[in-house]
């Protein structure tokens, strides 16, 4: 379990390097989230049962009463009493104790795997935040040249050199700008909800992001081994473990239980009579004990057990496939991020590049707005997917982060 602990903030500290704001949201979202707690509760529980299987059975007393005396050489008897105690086979105290354990650790493993998904839960909602409002900041920037590129067009239209056409696109150019803000602004809000929810906070307070996300020079290698030790694969492990405490269990209640205890009688004194035994009371130890003889029920516990232990086998195998396929397609889409953000950067470039050539052509008298326009959205194109590239090389690293640390 204390490995489980280390995956967990390993898997932080791989989160947090992107900045301290998340790092400061993912440390509230894993300190205030009902499901943690939940897990971590039904894990205390859990350790909590290994002091109530730490118990002998209960003690039997046992009381009676000769309403009709039987007569005995000694005396009547008036009054029994009983004390018996039956004790589990050896060991078997100790076998419901690690079976206990198993079933906690198993437990454990729940909260490890339930702090992972909200660490990716929150990484995956803050990205989306931050790409929602660098496309809103690169939509008011273009909003602005837009306005810009207005000014000049009236500027022409006054000297013959552009038409009130010309003027006119670039005002429909600029209402689709705002449109784009507006629904980006809706985005925004549902988005912010949600990751107030991974909180646990009220749905309308503000989420502060980092200003900016810078693309990493080169990708970071990954170590593909950690995979065998994933929560995800562990936790079949344990559960493993806790049938087979359960078999060993069952072999132990199979065995017989051993009984000890007394009788106790009270008998009354003769009357008339003297002899040395007169009125003597009657103390007989007991010694008993319990056999499953019909033991059909722990013969269809070993085979359950067996089933349990052959399906967890296959289940393991299937997922860490499915798990495999995701770190692999994650790898690959990040790489894929890697190389669109590259383009889009030389993309851009080029259509600066271009925009140049129009302004230098502005100044020597001709313009031509169609050209403006176009450039004007290609450049937008260029960023924004910019922006989608840097999302998703993170989301991406999130995913990475979760299956292979």
């Amino acid at each position: 379990m204390r490995n489980l602990k280390i995956y967990i903030i390993a898997l932080m500290v791989s989160s947090f390097s992107y900045g301290q704001t998340l790092e400061s949201l993912i440390a509230e979202g894993l300190k205030n989230s009902p499901e943690i707690q939940e897990r971590q509760s039904n894990f205390k529980g859990i350790q909590e049962r290994k002091n109530e299987v730490n118990t002998l059975p209960n003690t039997n007393f046992g009381l009676g009463y000769f309403l009709s005396e039987p007569e005995t050489r000694t005396g009547a008897q008036r009054l029994k009493l009983s004390v018996s105690q039956m004790m589990p086979w050896f060991g078997s105290i100790t076998t419901r104790q690690n079976y206990v354990t198993s079933i906690a650790e198993a437990k454990f493993v729940d909260i490890a795997i339930a702090s992972r998904k909200l660490i990716a839960s929150i990484s995956q909602s803050y990205y989306q935040l931050y790409s929602n409002q660098e496309k809103r900041k690169i939509l008011s920037k273009n909003i602005e040249l837009l306005k810009t590129y207005e000014t000049m067009a009236l500027t022409a239209v006054e000297t013959g050199k552009a038409s009130a056409v010309d003027v006119l696109k670039l005002q429909i150019r600029q209402n689709d700008l705002e449109k784009l803000v507006k629904i980006l602004e809706q985005q925004y809000a549902s988005e912010e909800t949600r990751m107030n929810r991974f909180l646990n906070r009220e749905k309308d307070e503000t989420i502060a992001l980092l200003q900016e996300l810078n693309m990493p020079k080169t990708i970071p290698s990954v170590d593909k081994g950690n995979m065998a030790i994933h929560p995800e694969l562990i936790k079949y492990d344990k559960l493993y473990q806790s049938v087979e405490q359960s078999e060993l269990l069952n072999q132990k209640e199979q065995m017989p239980m051993i009984g000890f205890g007394f009788d106790y009688v009270a008998v009354a004194e003769r009357p008339g009579m003297s002899f040395s035994d007169n009125g003597k009371d009657i103390v007989m130890p007991m010694f008993s004990v319990s056999i499953p003889i019909f033991n059909k029920k722990y013969r269809s516990k070993t085979k359950q057990n067996d089933f349990q232990k052959e399906a967890l086998v296959f289940g393991k195998e299937s997922r860490k496939n499915t798990l495999i396929t995701k770190l692999e397609t994650a790898l690959n889409n990040r790489i894929s991020s890697k190389i669109n953000f590259d383009t889009q950067v030389q993309n851009l470039e080029k259509a600066n590049n271009a925009e140049q050539i129009l302004i230098k052509s502005y100044e020597s008298g001709t313009l031509n707005f169609n050209d403006v326009l176009d450039i004007q959205e290609l450049q937008l194109k260029f960023q924004m997917e910019k922006i989608e590239a840097i999302k998703s090389f993170f989301i991406q690293s999130t995913i990475i982060n979760y299956l292979s640390n």
